[in-house]
């Protein structure tokens, strides 16, 4: 299993390389090897948000770990919880969802400050939910789906870029993803001796992604064409609901970010703010 540093060089080379046709049978491969090598017969959580991402890694699960179960962080009547109600039908598989109010959001805040030191109010909003999942789930092996926006193109950013220029801003983001936010997630897991891994970063899923050619992953303007080379996999693996789920960003899914604004517009401040609030006060 690799970190996100061996994406970087991938991505950075793919304008040395001519497009190849290996299709989704050959990132299929690679993405059930990569998750079997991290959770082969072993109780696994899947931090999972009922879309895409979470939803290929989990079909692989249930076929190779010892157990497995789907855990969904979000507040009540969240499209995270829908979604991941009708995508764990789907799968067959078992369904936790981590209910979070205004009260466990500050709490988790908090926490997380104390424990990773992390101050960006961005990064902190969209961990949330992973945070609950290393917390409250039973099993020490924690699997996602993180990176796959980064791989394959997925965020709405990418839209109109092509050549160079998506694969500098591609190769951008997987750099701030290996420095800042999967060291933030490690202080996480590590205090709660819960170990992630992380499939879409497997040093094979990033060359089958790399052989795709850049023409392949290259996002237009209709959400179901963002990552559309991780839908058909999906359709592949035979999950047509899951490989038709449109990307919702895991602050804005999970319901944490509604609940921050209300937290915000009650105090009368405003995010940045309370994040400064908070890091005052774990600091005493």
């Amino acid at each position: 299993m690799c970190n996100g540093l061996y994406a970087i060089a991938f991505i950075s080379k793919q304008r040395l390389c001519r497009p190849m046709t290996s299709g989704p049978g050959s990132l299929w491969k690679a993405l059930d090897g990569a998750v079997r090598e991290s959770v082969s017969d072993k109780n696994t959580a899947v931090a999972f948000s009922g879309g895409l991402d979470s939803g290929i890694i989990a079909a692989v699960v249930k076929e190779c770990a010892k157990e497995a179960t789907l855990y969904t962080v979000g507040s009540k009547g969240s499209h995270d919880v829908r979604e991941a109600r009708s995508s764990a039908e789907e799968l067959g598989m078992r369904l936790v969802h981590i209910e979070i109010t205004e009260d466990r959001v500050m709490d988790c805040l908090r926490e997380m400050i104390s424990i990773t030191g992390t101050k960006d109010p961005v990064t902190l909003s969209f961990e949330i939910p992973l945070f609950f999942v290393c917390k409250n789930c039973a099993e020490k092996e924690i699997i996602t789906g993180q990176g796959a926006d980064e791989l394959f193109a997925g965020y709405s950013k990418y839209i109109g870029l092509n050549g160079n220029d998506l694969r500098e801003k591609m190769a951008e983001d997987m750099r701030k993803l290996s420095e800042i936010t999967l060291p933030h997630e490690k202080k996480v897991a590590e205090h709660f001796r819960k170990r992630i891994h992380y499939p879409f970063l497997d040093e094979n899923v990033v060359k089958a992604v790399n052989a795709l050619g850049i023409d392949a992953i290259a996002p237009a303007d209709d959400p179901l064409s963002r990552k559309r080379a991780l839908r058909e996999v999906s359709e592949l693996a035979g999950y047509s609901n899951i490989s038709v789920k449109e990307k919702k960003a895991a602050q804005y899914g999970s319901g944490s970010m509604a609940l921050i604004k209300k937290i915000c517009r009650d105090r009368n401040m405003t995010y940045s703010g309370l994040i400064e609030m908070l890091c005052t006060e774990v600091k005493r």
